[in-house]
């Protein structure tokens, strides 16, 4: 979508962020585990309506909803600069 390629290219600003819309969101995930990645950014639905993704840590699993202009400072309190 193109709210997820703006979001991508906002991030690769200051991280390095690979881009997948390809196959079930399971799939993307393991390919996402796969390469190491330790977040997943996801754009679905509701993110039209409340503006926000879900990130999925891939050590935990866990999953939580963050609002698009809070993501950069999410990731940042989380990743190594």
């Amino acid at each position: 979508s193109p709210v997820a390629k703006e979001i991508a290219q906002e991030l690769r600003k200051k991280y390095m962020v690979e881009f997948d819309d390809s196959g079930a969101i399971g799939r993307r995930y393991r390919r996402a585990d796969e390469i190491g990645t330790p977040f997943a950014v996801t754009v679905d639905f509701e993110t039209l309506d409340d503006k926000s993704v879900t990130i999925r840590d891939r050590d935990s699993m866990e999953q939580v909803r963050v609002p698009i202009a809070e993501l950069p400072n999410w990731l940042g309190s989380r990743l190594p600069a």
